[in-house]
């Protein structure tokens, strides 16, 4: 049986998961701002949580329809037989999202809602589920428009793009999903020679060695709907044994990371290491203008620091020169890739970019610029 769920992920990459989800056999795919609607078996979803790179989570659609007022949600809600998808045992997160919704107060339809659920749990079973906030087992989702809404339950949990052994991080972190994305935007694959030189935490090394050894994010990590009373445990676990099967063995991937913080290269070494990646990757401690090209040609990938990380605009503004100038001597038949909410950033290189994609890193606003690097300029 197929049931209707819909994939959340970073604006600007919609079409890369519809990608990843047509691949595994969901059917009537449609693309909308920030994510993909689909409809699958629970087997595709099982599938679709533990190997999508980009979704941040999958949620399963329980009721849908036309609304006027609170009361309409509440009673649709009402109206869903929630003791028969999870026991009342479970701790249960409501959260209401709404786009362009004529309703007064989003958080007081949240409250609606878990009210129904509750009120439906009693119903049916004389007792009800405790509401958790920080670690609810079940996650419940409340999405608005103007007249129309829908209401899932997560299969997910945690969002997916916690994959399950990072163990620190330096500040501002980019999302591992939005990573994993920006490697597919780049063309990026396997035995091509990768470099990261202001790598942080180490996310986009981490993301293009699991790719390289074709190795599932979601392998060391739980998921929102092994709290389902329908979850079938069997079935799940053979889904992961077969994936656990085509892990490539490890070994250099022709993956590099540097970076002038200290911190920055310990953070990333421990982040390889608690996702058994250490051998895919070689790190060196190095600022940007002092890399050395690994091979003739290569893919550039980086988040550079910008804001608040960097400090002033000044500061930006005298580093941006220098690295382009690296650019030029060094990585001359490279193309390289900076995701950054300076849109300055080329033309203070003096650089110009071939794609200019917008992206977003978290609330910024971004760009994945693309720079072919040539002998000379490439201004045109």
């Amino acid at each position: 049986m197929k049931l209707q769920y819909f994939a959340s992920c970073p604006r600007g990459l919609e079409s890369i998961l519809s990608d990843e989800l047509e691949s595994l056999g969901a059917v009537e795919i449609k693309i909308v701002d920030g994510g993909v609607k689909f409809e699958s078996t629970t087997e595709i979803m099982y599938r679709a949580n533990l190997t999508s790179r980009i979704a941040t989570r999958i949620l399963c659609r329980v009721a849908n329809g036309n609304y006027k007022t609170e009361d309409d949600l509440y009673n649709a809600a009402l109206n869903v037989k929630w003791a028969n998808l999870f026991n009342v045992s479970h701790g249960i997160k409501v959260s209401t999202t709404g786009v362009k919704c004529p309703l007064k107060s989003l958080d007081f339809m949240t409250l609606r809602i878990k009210d129904a659920v509750c009120d439906q749990f009693r119903s049916q079973v004389n007792a009800r589920p405790n509401v958790e906030i920080r670690d609810p087992d079940i996650r419940i989702h409340l999405y608005l428009e103007a007249d129309y809404f829908d209401l899932y339950i997560d299969t997910s949990g945690q969002p997916l793009y916690q994959r399950g052994f990072r163990k620190s991080s330096v500040e501002a972190p980019i999302r591992e999903n939005l990573a994993a994305g920006i490697l597919a935007l780049s063309g990026w694959k396997p035995g091509d020679t990768l470099l990261d030189p202001m790598c942080g935490s180490g996310t986009f090394l981490i993301e293009a060695a699991m790719i390289a050894l074709n190795k599932a994010p979601g392998l060391k990590r739980n998921f929102g709907f092994e709290h389902w009373k329908d979850f079938d445990s069997v079935l799940f676990k053979n889904i992961k044994s077969e994936y656990q099967a085509q892990i490539k063995p490890l070994v250099f991937s022709h993956i590099y990371g540097s970076d002038e913080d200290l911190r920055a290269i310990r953070v990333t070494k421990g982040n390889l290491e608690e996702a058994g990646l250490k051998t895919a990757v070689e790190l060196s401690r190095k600022s940007f203008n002092d890399i050395v090209a690994p091979a003739k040609e290569g893919v550039l990938i980086t988040n550079p620091p910008y804001g608040v990380r960097i400090g002033e605009d000044e500061d930006l503004a005298r580093a941006y020169p220098l690295w382009a100038s690296t650019m030029k001597q060094k990585l001359s038949g490279w193309r390289t890739y900076f995701l950054t909410s300076d849109l300055r950033m080329p033309k203070l290189m003096r650089l110009s970019p071939s794609k200019k994609t917008p992206l977003y890193n978290g609330a910024l606003d971004c760009r994945l610029f693309e720079i072919k690097m040539v002998a000379g300029s490439n201004r045109t």
